[in-house]
């Protein structure tokens, strides 16, 4: 049954969900807001959803973009490198970003009779990023649920989960994460050395298929 509109980014997590839950999956959104990343993300994202027969939209928010500051931004200064525990990654942090996706995908959902948004976010980003928390996750669902007529509910499936735990996951179900992209900085190979590249290297290690400038 294709009940759900997945949140689509083209990285590891969220193409661990979109092969996971592949059945019920019944339209992907990817969201250009002006990162450094979106376009290299979605050159992936498509290739995936093309494969998988996946209706897939892309939503312009570059407006809203104008607004926000963060250096993961086009307009932001350079991406730190090291590791997502540093303080320095708090500069990657774009203000509400998750809130603003999920409040269009909940509409979105609602108009093509899906029941459930998804996303994938993940324990690991916890630490930095206040709008992956599972405190965010449940209320936002009660949030969409009351201010949709269907009652659109917040699907996420990996909040508990570490980066490491979702890889594994993957890997038994046969992914091959080189078709998936991660690096902050956008470059057309993955840079090694920005947090989210750390963090992939962690997550992957022994199965890594990427290749990485560092």
């Amino acid at each position: 049954m294709k009940d759900t509109l997945l949140i689509y980014s083209g990285g590891m997590d969220s193409t661990t969900a979109l092969h996971e839950f592949k059945d019920r999956i019944g339209l992907c959104i990817s969201f250009d807001y002006d990162s450094k990343h979106n376009d290299e993300e979605y050159r992936y994202a498509l290739k995936n959803t093309k494969a998988l027969g996946i209706n897939h939209v892309r939503i312009n928010l570059s407006s809203v973009a104008d607004h926000l500051k963060s250096d993961l931004l086009i307009s932001g200064g350079d991406i730190p490198e090291g590791h997502y525990a540093d303080e320095s990654m708090k500069k990657t942090v774009v203000p509400f970003r998750n809130g603003i996706m999920l409040s269009i995908a909940a509409g979105i959902a609602e108009s093509h009779e899906l029941k459930y948004v998804m996303m994938a976010n993940h324990f690991g980003d916890h630490a930095i990023y206040p709008d992956c928390r599972g405190d965010f996750a449940t209320i936002m669902s009660e949030a969409m649920t009351l201010g949709t007529y269907v009652g659109v509910r917040l699907s996420a499936p990996y909040t508990q989960l570490t980066k490491r735990d979702i890889a594994l996951r993957g890997k038994s179900l046969g992914i091959n994460y080189k078709n998936t992209y991660s690096c902050y900085k956008g470059g057309k190979t993955h840079c090694g050395k920005c947090g989210t590249c750390v963090e992939r290297k962690e997550a992957l290690e022994g199965f890594d298929p990427t290749k990485y400038e560092a």
